[in-house]
């Protein structure tokens, strides 16, 4: 019995060390097959333990009222960035290079990206002005809070999955309250 359970736990530290040393790339391409088998989007969010308003968004799209549109139309992955000190071996090996070559690197977390089954950027929480395109860096808007910030994540979300006027007031009702919260 002693046996296997070393055996047991050789077996899960193996795989921790294995699962924090994949790449940011063959995660998200991970993601992505896993969204294309169930026929939905990934959504990859860069976050750090730090962060106040990474965890924010994760109570926002956990909330009871947006949790089954936000699982009923992506796969989501969390991407660790910017951790430090001693939590700084926790970060996703090539993380910083994705968010440098997608103009989000001085824009603050959550950075978060909507992708399709190939793993083309969809939508992503840069809000460029009218006319900006994705090679352009515009303001993170991380964790939507205000009225414009959530409007804009509207918009992504009707242009990325199927969302009815239900789910859409419920996840504005959502996302509002973390303007009037300053905790997490």
């Amino acid at each position: 019995m002693k046996k296997f359970a070393v055996a047991l736990m050789l077996m899960s530290v193996t795989y921790n060390l294995i699962a924090q040393t994949k790449d940011v790339q063959s995660i998200i391409k991970e993601t992505c097959k896993q969204a294309a088998l169930q026929n939905k989007k990934a959504l990859i969010i860069f976050h750090a333990s730090w962060c106040g308003w990474c965890h924010k968004f994760d109570k926002s799209i956990n909330d009871s009222s947006c949790k089954s549109f936000f699982n009923d139309n992506y796969v989501i992955q969390h991407i660790t960035v910017f951790e430090v000190a001693d939590k700084k071996n926790l970060n996703t090996p090539g993380s910083e290079a994705f968010l440098k070559d997608h103009h989000a690197y001085d824009q603050g977390i959550p950075a978060w990206y909507i992708l399709d089954k190939d793993g083309n950027v969809l939508a992503d929480s840069q809000l460029r002005q009218k006319g900006q395109g994705p090679d352009v860096e515009g303001s993170n808007i991380g964790c939507p809070a205000n009225e414009t910030e959530i409007n804009y994540f509207i918009k992504l979300l009707e242009k990325t999955s199927l969302i009815n006027q239900q789910q859409e007031a419920a996840i504005k009702k959502r996302f509002a309250l973390n303007k009037e919260t300053s905790g997490y």
